[in-house]
This record gives structure tokens, sequence and C-alpha cells, in this order.
């Protein structure tokens, strides 16, 4: 498979692929395809995953598998957001990634879901209990807002993260949520009560503008919600910004 990645802010996978090669994607995310392409919705991983995915992660059952059945056949894959979209090349090995992470992969690879391994982490991460458990061997193409900034955590190195702004990680990365700390931080920091404390050894890859976050200004803008979906960070900075403005 040859594949080029297009675009700036709004990015799309241009592939090319040899007779018998497959690439399988979620659902909706097809740009075009040439006439030696054959799709065919598939459950990928089985019923069992694919009810999974559905109502834990809330990812579609299906996934969109492109078979090419000529020489050569091209097809092309777009981002659903704005933002970026990179390759993680799998040598059996596993990484984590929050759940609408996943764009699509070629080759031996395993797609199935992942629990938050502390209560704390999925009951205060912001993006809940449920990640992707992205393994096996192949070339794995990941989407996220914004800019991707990566990292290579040596061991026992810590960074402390915005919860939304975690994309993907190394399965040996320690995840965990710790307290702000402080009434003022939380409640005028607008950062949110808790981050996410990330210890290596691992590489992680972070997201500068969570889709939620985008949407959240959006909604603001168009007189909806004032403050983002943080827990009850900003809650005091938008009272004071309604006392001020006559709100």
């Amino acid at each position: 498979m040859e594949y080029k990645i297009v675009g700036d802010d709004m990015q799309a996978i241009q592939i090319e692929l040899r007779q018998g090669e497959e690439i399988y994607a979620e659902a909706g995310a097809m740009l075009y395809m040439g006439s030696g392409i054959d799709l065919q919705a598939r459950m990928q991983g089985g019923l069992v995953k694919g009810l999974m995915r559905k109502f834990l992660a809330g990812e579609s059952l299906f996934m969109s598998a492109f078979r090419c059945t000529t020489p050569t056949g091209k097809l092309a894959l777009a981002n659903p957001i704005a933002g970026k979209i990179f390759p993680i090349q799998l040598h059996n090995n596993t990484i984590l990634a929050e759940r609408n992470a996943f764009l699509a992969a070629i080759g031996n690879v395993n797609l199935s879901i992942a629990f938050t391994k502390r209560f704390g982490a999925g009951l205060f991460g912001g993006e809940g209990f449920i990640l992707q458990k992205i393994s096996g061997e192949g070339l794995v193409f990941l989407h996220a807002g914004g800019t991707m900034i990566t990292f290579d955590l040596a061991p026992g190195e810590t960074m402390r993260v915005d919860t939304g702004c975690i994309v993907s990680m190394a399965e040996s990365v320690s995840y965990d949520i710790q307290y702000v700390g402080g009434f003022r931080n939380a409640l005028f920091g607008g950062e949110g009560l808790f981050y996410a404390t990330l210890t290596g050894p691992g590489h992680i890859v972070l997201q500068t503008l969570p889709f939620s976050r985008l949407a959240s200004r959006v909604m603001a803008a168009a007189g909806g919600r004032r403050d983002e979906s943080k827990g009850l960070a900003g809650i005091g900075g938008g009272i004071l910004s309604d006392l001020i403005s006559g709100d």
C-alpha cells in the first residue's frame, strides 16, 4: 500500500492499494474510491466486539472495508474534524487511544475496548471509562483536533495534561487523574477540577483542539452553554462574567 496525507487543517489520506490488499475504516470516512475498489460493511472483530464498540464506546456497529480487486486501486479517507491525521506503525505492540481517535488500519490490526485501570481515571477523566485498544501488526491512522504534539516519556517521568487533550499513549504509560487543588483554582481557573497524570515510559500524543472544546466554543458563541463541559470548572468565572455583562 502507498499513501499520502494531503491538506492542512482538514486532512485526507489518498491511498493506492494493490490487488488483494484491504484497508478498513470508520463508517462514513470515505471521500472517494476508484473503479477497482470493492466496499463492504463489516463488523470488525465479530458481533461481540462490534456491539461493545457500539454500546460502550459510542462508535458505529459496522466498519467500512475497502478491498482492491484490480492490479491497483485508489481511494481517499477524510478527517471528520478540523485537525490532523497521523500514522502509527504497530509491531506486535499495543496502544491506547481516546475512543473517537481511530480512522483506519491495514494489516493484522485488532481493534477492541479497554477500560481505565483506576476508578478515578474513569469517573473524572472527561472521556469516561472507555478507551480504544489497538494492537497487532500493521499501520494505523488516527485523527485528532488541531495540531499534534508528541512526547517520549522516560521511566518515571510524569506529565500533567488536560484530560480532553490526550489522543493516544503506549500501553506502558500509567494513566491517573489528580485533583487540581485549591478552591480558587477549581472555581475560577476554567481548567476543570481534575487533570490527567501520565507517567512513563512510553510515547504519548496530545491534541491542541479537542472536538468537545471546539463544540463548547461554538455553542457559547451561538448563545448556548457558556462554559466547557469540565465539571464545575469555570462556573465561578461564568458567574462573574454574567454579573459584569448584565446577563
